[in-house]
């Protein structure tokens, strides 16, 4: 049996809050808000192929598709960038004969508070490695670029691959076992929903004049009558 394909980006809805992720793919339910409007306005500039130029020596790729059909993995997705730079010890990309050391360049808008990198922030990157590595061929490397601080920040993804691969194929087969039930997550105990722009489709809000006592002896009245 093949495995569902799973699109890279939901694995990161995913490790955010499983719940929000049921409502994503099985409900199909979506909404937006300041957060997720400005996310989308950043990779909206990244996400042009038209903007694939050379500059101090690099390749540079916008919008790149990528995938991996390896049974314990398929996934497929978009990388925000691919950056080239000539090296013998690189891959062969092209027909210029050149070879080249891949880089997958993230970018997200905000950098964390607490100065480290997100945790599903770095299984999307190293999902995305998966892909490009199975594409290309080679060993990439990675790197996330915080808008807000216009600063790169490495993502460990060659030192730490064997437990990112571990963790990986763990949430992969969870995910497939949600959707192949239908089933969606419980909230997690804890959840921070606050900046959700899920949160009024998850918890939605009831009105304070609203009582069930009142509204039932309504309904039990009208009935009556």
């Amino acid at each position: 049996m093949i495995s569902e394909e799973i699109a890279i980006r939901s694995i990161q809805h995913y490790m955010y809050c499983p719940h929000r992720w049921g409502l994503l793919e099985i409900d199909k339910a979506w909404a937006e808000n300041f957060f997720v409007t400005k996310a989308n306005l950043l990779h909206e500039r990244v996400h042009d192929p038209e903007k694939n130029y050379t500059a101090r020596g690099k390749k540079v790729f916008t919008a790149v598709p990528v995938y991996n059909d390896r049974e314990e993995h398929n996934l497929y997705g978009v990388t925000d960038c691919l950056e080239l730079t000539e090296s013998k010890e690189g891959v062969s990309v092209g027909d210029d004969g050149r070879r080249y050391q891949i880089c997958i360049v993230e970018y997200k808008p905000t950098k964390p508070k607490n100065e480290e990198i997100r945790p599903d922030d770095q299984m999307q990157i190293f999902a995305q490695k998966l892909c490009v590595d199975f594409v290309f061929g080679g060993d990439c490397d990675a790197v996330i670029y915080y808008a807000d601080v216009r600063k790169r920040y490495n993502v460990p993804v060659k030192e730490n691959f064997e437990a990112y691969d571990k963790k990986l194929k763990e949430l992969l087969h969870e995910m497939r076992t949600y959707l192949e039930t239908g089933q969606i997550p419980e909230i997690r105990k804890g959840q921070k929903c606050s900046g959700c722009s899920m949160k009024d489709l998850c918890m939605p809000k009831t009105s304070p004049s609203w009582n069930v006592k009142k509204e039932l002896k309504k309904i039990l009245a009208d009935e009556g009558e």
